[in-house]
């Protein structure tokens, strides 16, 4: 039984992985950037729900991060964004509060990483207009589809939810 559920876990985690880089190179053109629509970043929501789309979530960005302009910096710092805000996400008792990690961590994040890459002269004057862009696609991607889908997941499959509260 114990290797049975393990090996679910992991195929759900792979399964969660290869949404999410489908997602990104579906579309690669608003995936990454300043201004970006990242749809793949509503799967952000699923530790709510599932425990096992944690390493899932890891493992899609780090390699749909393969595909950005960043380079190594965006496959490191953006990943590892992920990974936070998914532990973090899990954590939270309410859908609507689990939707705040992914927000702000990659605004955080990504914002940054791109100020200091694109703009260092004008670091302190752009910092806050990067910061507040991923914030606004964050938003509108986290709020606008990954909580949607945490009804509907939430619904459709309640037997398979593995982060109970």
């Amino acid at each position: 039984m114990m290797i049975r559920t393990m090996i679910r876990r992991t195929a759900f985690a792979g399964v969660v992985a290869a949404m999410y880089i489908a997602l990104v190179l579906l579309n690669l053109g608003y995936s990454f950037g300043l201004v970006q629509f990242r749809a793949a970043e509503a799967l952000t929501m699923l530790p709510f729900l599932f425990l096992e789309s944690i390493p899932g979530l890891f493992v899609g960005c780090l390699l749909s991060n393969l595909f950005s302009q960043y380079g190594a910096p965006d496959i490191i710092i953006g990943s590892l964004a992920t990974l936070l805000a998914a532990v973090l996400t899990a954590r939270c008792k309410n859908r609507w509060v689990a939707a705040l990690p992914p927000i702000l961590i990659n605004a955080l994040a990504i914002g940054t990483m791109i100020t200091i890459l694109y703009t260092p002269d004008a670091t302190w004057l752009s910092l806050p207009l990067n910061i507040g862009a991923i914030a606004l696609s964050q938003t509108i991607v986290c709020f606008g589809l990954g909580v949607p889908l945490t009804f509907l997941l939430q619904r459709a499959t309640p037997k398979l939810i593995t982060n109970r509260r």
